[in-house]
Order: C-alpha cells, then structure tokens, then sequence
C-alpha cells in the first residue's frame, strides 16, 4: 500500500539502541532514558517520558519505592505482577483492591505519583517470569493527589482493532476535587490521565491491517506525536509496516517516532511477519 501520511515523518527506534540492564533478577530494556542509562536522542517524546520493557524473574520484583509528579502505568504482558501500597500489610489484603493488585495478562494498572506514593511491584510467582511494559508520561501540572486505577483489557477485543486504554480525564487541568475523584476519562472504558496522551493496543494477524486515527478522537491539541512499540513477544516471528513505507517496518523490541501528524490523520499499522503482532501506540501532543 502507499503511504498516506505523506507529510508525516517515521524514525524508527530499533531495539538495538536500546539501554540494557540485565541485574540477574530483572532483564530490562530502555526506549528513553532511565536510571544509569543515559542516550540525550532519547530524553522523552512530547509528554512520554519512559518506556520500559521489563522481566522480572519468580519471587523477586522492586521493593517498597516512592513516586512523585509522573503518571505510571504498568502493561502486563505475561505472567504475573503484585502491586502493594505501603499502607497495606503482605497477609492483610482481604482481596483485589487499589492497595493491593495481583495483575495478569491484559490487565494495567495505572498510578498518578502527584504529591508522592510508596508501592512495591513483586512477581510473587513461585516459578514464573513476568513480562510487562512499564510507561510514564509528563502530568500537565505538578502537585496532583495520589491515585491507583486498575483495568482489564482483553486479547480478544484487541484482536478485533485498537482498544483505548487511557484517555485524558474529562475535567481537564482545573479540575475539582470532586471531578478527580469521580475520575471520569474523555473515553469510556478507560483509565483517565492527567496529560494530553492517548494510549491504545492491539493483536494483528499476519496479513492484517489496523488504523489508528491520530489523537485518539479524545485530545484537542492539533499537532500531535505517536510512538509506536512492538513488545518482544513472539521469539523475532512478529513483524509490522508503518504507513505503507519499507523504510518504516519494525520487529519485536523496536519502536517509531512518528511526527509530522494531525488530528484525524489515519495511520496504518500492517503485519508482516510469521506470528500475530501485538502493537502498542502512544499518541501525545
């Protein structure tokens, strides 16, 4: 197929220039910078700051820490992943709840750092790895009240085309505390976040074709960005196009900077490869 965003620009981001970290527990690749790995092309990207692709191994995970002025989300890949407030007792939990999550494949839980939050994420399997992506974006104001959301996104509804996992909170930057409790997204079905930034994913079959329309149908800001990621999931056999161009075609672990894109703008995610493509798009202004 031709290309139909003519004007927009495509920079892929190969998996290779990525930062690796491998600390025998944690194997960890870096699509921006973060912590002792530092590369000044990969700062952030509108209000994407990080973009993690982290396995952790059975029984181990990152102890009690705190978070301030991002918001935080955790994509979960395969296997499992235990979320725990500092204020919730390991023994206490009584069920699933914002102090305490035991999150699998398809389900993402959402934290806004705001004002400051202690959690702990520990793969408390006895025998398997978990799999996840770990993404933070810039807030678009500081000093937020600390929030956890938690939702389930299912394989077969992103088999079907894009799903929308967060989309802005419907209030807007001068929200009150009562629209921030309420904590309704501009897209239903979604985890609100206090950006510009509208995430999405799907599954596509080899031969298959998505559209993913620029912003989202949820943001206001004309002149938007898109990063698109394609997590390592199918042992190199996943393969995707971008746009029609075959200077824009990504394998597993690499990613796309994708500028030069308005409102509207249509822009066509084909797989290419032997095994379904799962894609992740990132659209901010």
């Amino acid at each position: 197929m031709a290309s139909i965003l003519r004007k927009a620009k495509i920079t892929p981001h190969l998996s290779s220039t990525r930062g690796h970290n491998s600390l025998g527990w944690l194997d960890t690749y870096h699509s921006f910078s973060f912590a002792d790995w530092y590369d000044p092309k990969y700062t952030h990207f509108g209000s994407l700051r990080v973009l993690n692709e982290d396995r952790v191994k059975p029984n181990t995970g990152f102890p009690t820490h705190p978070h301030r002025d991002f918001e935080i989300f955790s994509y979960i890949l395969s296997g499992e992943l235990t979320h725990r407030d500092s204020m919730l007792a390991k023994g206490k939990e009584g069920g699933q709840s914002d102090k305490f999550f035991r999150m699998h494949r398809g389900d993402v839980q959402f934290t806004t750092g705001g004002t400051g939050i202690a959690h702990s994420e520990f793969n408390e399997h006895n025998k398997d790895t978990v799999h996840f992506l770990q993404i933070w974006a810039i807030p678009w104001k500081r000093g937020l009240t600390p929030r956890y959301h938690t939702r389930n996104f299912p394989d077969q509804d992103k088999r079907e085309g894009f799903v929308k996992i967060l989309s802005p909170l419907k209030a807007g930057e001068d929200a009150t505390a009562q629209e921030e409790a309420e904590a309704e997204p501009v897209i239903p079905n979604t985890i609100p976040i206090h950006a510009d930034f509208v995430m999405g994913a799907g599954i596509i079959a080899p031969d298959g074709k998505f559209e993913w329309t620029v912003g989202g149908g949820a943001t206001q800001t004309t002149q938007r960005k898109v990063y698109v990621h394609v997590p390592m999931l199918k042992g190199g056999r996943a393969k995707i196009r971008l746009d029609g161009r075959e200077d824009a075609e990504l394998s597993e672990g690499d990613g796309a900077f994708i500028e030069g894109v308005q409102i509207g703008d249509k822009l066509v995610v084909e797989s290419i490869g032997e095994a379904e493509a799962e894609v992740v798009v990132l659209d901010t202004a």
